[in-house]
């Protein structure tokens, strides 16, 4: 069993050096600490969110609701319940030679809430306008690649971080459609005893 997991982080320390090394340019290095950066993208997604409220009718005001509850449930799961039981160690603290380009985090890396966070929403918003899929999953795989070529995880981080967000995307769509159709039944019901009672 130790040499599986050897065998396996051997693979995942190979694909860390490629990604934080490959692509080294000047322009990346201005780039990625930027991109990698969550505050650099919460006006952003406020914008988004407040259009979606005020002028994306019934659609886009469930879908910023769905928001909340996704990225909430994502964001706890990853933060408070997976990172502190793993406790993995972030690459930048424990390999050499490690290009970190940004302050060092002391939060456990496994898995990563930045790529969870972005493939929720990603999930939800290509679920909800397909027309823009690839723009969606472009956004949240360049995040997720920051995270490699800033030097603060794995990439396994990311991709296990890809595998929550989207399972809780997939969770909440599911039970909010189940509560959806139960609404619209019961609905369906209330003014079909109105019908009757008017026909009485």
């Amino acid at each position: 069993m130790e040499t599986i997991a050897s065998f396996f982080y051997s693979i995942d320390r190979t694909l860390f050096y490629f990604l934080n090394h490959a692509f080294v340019n000047p322009v990346l290095d201005w780039l990625m600490p930027m991109i990698t950066e969550e505050d650099n993208w919460r006006i952003p997604i406020l914008l988004v969110w407040l259009s979606l409220m005020v002028f994306g009718g019934k659609k886009g005001r469930i879908t910023a609701l769905l928001v909340l509850l996704i990225v909430a449930l994502s964001d706890q799961l990853v933060n408070f319940v997976i990172k502190p039981w793993i406790g993995r160690v972030r690459p930048c603290f424990v390999l050499e030679n490690v290009r970190c380009l940004i302050d060092q985090p002391n939060s456990p890396s496994f898995p990563s809430s930045h790529a969870s966070n972005m493939a929720a929403m990603a999930t939800l918003f290509s679920y909800r306008y397909r027309r823009y899929t690839a723009g969606f999953v472009f956004i949240a795989f360049l995040i997720s690649f920051s995270r490699m070529y800033v030097g603060v995880h794995y990439p396994s981080d990311m991709t296990a971080g890809w595998c929550v967000g989207i399972v809780c995307a997939v969770v909440i769509l599911f039970l909010g459609r189940k509560a959806g159709d139960r609404i619209q039944m019961r609905s369906g019901d209330r003014n079909e005893k109105a019908i009757r009672k008017d026909q009485d």
